[in-house]
């Protein structure tokens, strides 16, 4: 009898595992690291910013680059925690507690794995961009709003109002106290690194920004002792917020539900609208939308199961996978890898950062989210597109991330309504007749429009109403037209009504 034995294709599986090409190793080897620099500070500063332990930001980046990393759905993007929820993770533990936060998440997980499995994923690509654009919007004036405070030595308020109502006092004590002016000088010097790393030669621009700005600064508030707050990380595994009994019997109450719809949600958009722009970066394999929503969940089922924070796909270190030469998946398993290992083997580095560098790094994020010279374009093409993103921004602040976005939505939906509704009525008056001609969708939007113009034709001539070229009449509108034609019918005049094809 004979044997034979066959190697893996590039690509392939050996015993469930990956069998990655050997001709792309070296590249996604160096764009794993890369990321893993930008990662490594982005997680813990997302996780002070959101008010839980740093070690959780860490292992979210860690669950996203392993085990989403592992998934199929798309090739490039690199999951981890997001500056665009910490607003929403932040008012969930405020609210229900730092235990609660695990079953938030797992929850989270179960309905993007639930969407995905249903083909749902598709459809968040049809949310308004103006929505969605006004969302990150808003949550980065929030998150700029709230991280003024660490730079200025001052813990953070838990409201939006008291936010505002402390913003003199974020002033003063940053230009009055030593604390304040160290943290501001720190965050000056951070934005101040980044922003001229762009102008470096491009051989070392390989190195990214962030890490530049964040080792320069460290090592200056460490050789100056400066007298600032640093990051303090402990053991991973003494971090785990695992959920209990008591957390997991609050996981169907009205409150617990609403918020982990509303993670799943933004979650999920921010997740898939990260794939759109990321795909149009690389040659690579495109996303499959449904299946990177259930690889989603799966990793959130995961974070929630060990209490880590809630992840997405992030747009900062999927582009930054991409530009440094990443080929396959293995730079996004690899750079989970890496945080894994530093955070066991060199813990006490982190302790080096200062809570004002990572706060200018998030500010910078923030500003990001803004992206005020498309919203400058976008007033000045569609006006309408424009006030619906600023809208949606504006009672993201005021109110909170679900009822401003909601009201992003709502506002959007009736725009379409009305311009999809729009009605065009052309009347030409001769010596005996009148002859009217409709265009467009004759919708009960447009009744009150539709009406003025029949009553105030002639009551004694008879008028020719021609509908044949309307495009949607729906019943509001036929039976107003039939009430009309009926009424004029019983003054003087007369009336002939061309219908269209299918009118309903």
């Amino acid at each position: 009898m004979t044997t034979r034995t066959s190697t893996p294709r590039a690509g392939g599986r050996r015993f469930g595992v990956p069998a990655w090409p050997k001709e792309t190793f070296g590249a996604d080897l160096g764009a794993s690291l890369v990321v893993f620099l930008v990662a490594l500070p982005l997680c813990v500063g997302v996780a002070v910013a959101s008010g839980v332990p740093a070690e959780l930001g860490i292992v979210t980046g860690i669950v996203g680059g392993i085990v989403v990393g592992l998934l199929p759905g798309s090739t490039m993007q690199v999951s981890g925690p997001a500056a665009g929820l910490t607003v929403l993770v932040a008012s969930a533990v405020n609210q229900h507690g730092l235990a609660a936060l695990g079953v938030i998440v797992f929850g989270a997980g179960i309905v993007q794995v639930l969407l995905g499995l249903s083909r749902l994923g598709t459809w968040f690509r049809a949310i308004s961009p103006s929505v969605v654009q006004g969302m990150l919007a808003g949550i980065g004036l929030v998150l700029i709003l709230g991280q003024v405070y660490p730079v200025a030595g001052m813990d953070q308020p838990a409201t939006t109002p008291e936010k505002f109502a402390g913003l003199p006092d974020v002033v003063i004590n940053a230009v009055t106290t030593p604390e304040g002016l160290s943290g501001l000088g720190l965050a000056v010097l951070v934005l101040g690194v980044m922003a001229a790393w762009k102008k470096a030669p491009e051989r070392i621009r390989v190195i990214p920004a962030p890490l530049i700005g964040v080792v320069v600064a460290s090592v200056a508030a460490l050789v100056l002792a400066l007298p600032v707050a640093n990051v303090e990380v402990g053991s991973l595994l003494s971090a785990l917020n695992v959920p209990t009994g008591p957390e997991w019997s609050g996981l169907l109450t009205p409150a617990m539900l609403g918020t982990i719809l509303t993670v799943a949600l933004i979650a999920s958009a921010e997740s898939l609208f990260s794939a759109a722009a990321v795909d149009r970066m690389h040659d690579a394999p495109k996303t499959r939308y449904n299946t990177e929503l259930v690889a989603q969940g799966a990793g959130n089922t995961v974070c929630g199961l060990l209490g880590a924070l809630p992840m997405t796909a992030v747009i900062v270190r999927s582009s930054t996978n991409v530009n440094a030469g990443a080929k396959t998946k293995l730079s996004r398993v690899l750079h989970g890898i890496w945080l894994l290992l530093f955070v066991v083997a060199l813990p006490g580095l982190l302790g080096f950062l200062p809570f004002a560098v990572l706060a200018a790094l998030l500010i910078q994020a923030g500003w990001k989210l803004l992206e005020l010279p498309q919203v400058v374009a976008l007033a000045k093409e569609q006006r309408g597109e424009a006030f619906v993103l600023v809208l949606t921004a504006g009672m993201i602040v005021a109110t909170d991330l679900l009822v401003g976005t909601l009201t992003g939505l709502a506002v959007a939906i009736v725009k379409t309504a009305i311009e999809v509704s729009r009605l065009s009525v052309k009347a030409e008056h001769g010596a005996e007749q009148v002859h009217v001609e409709l265009g467009g969708n004759a919708t009960f939007l447009k009744l009150p429009r539709l009406l003025d113009h029949l009553e105030k034709l002639p009551a004694n001539k008879h008028v020719h109403l021609d509908l044949t070229t309307v495009r949607h009449l729906d019943r509001a509108c036929h039976q107003a037209v039939e009430h009309w034609a009926a009424q004029h019918r019983r003054g003087e005049g007369t009336v002939e009504v061309a219908m269209p094809a299918r009118a309903g």
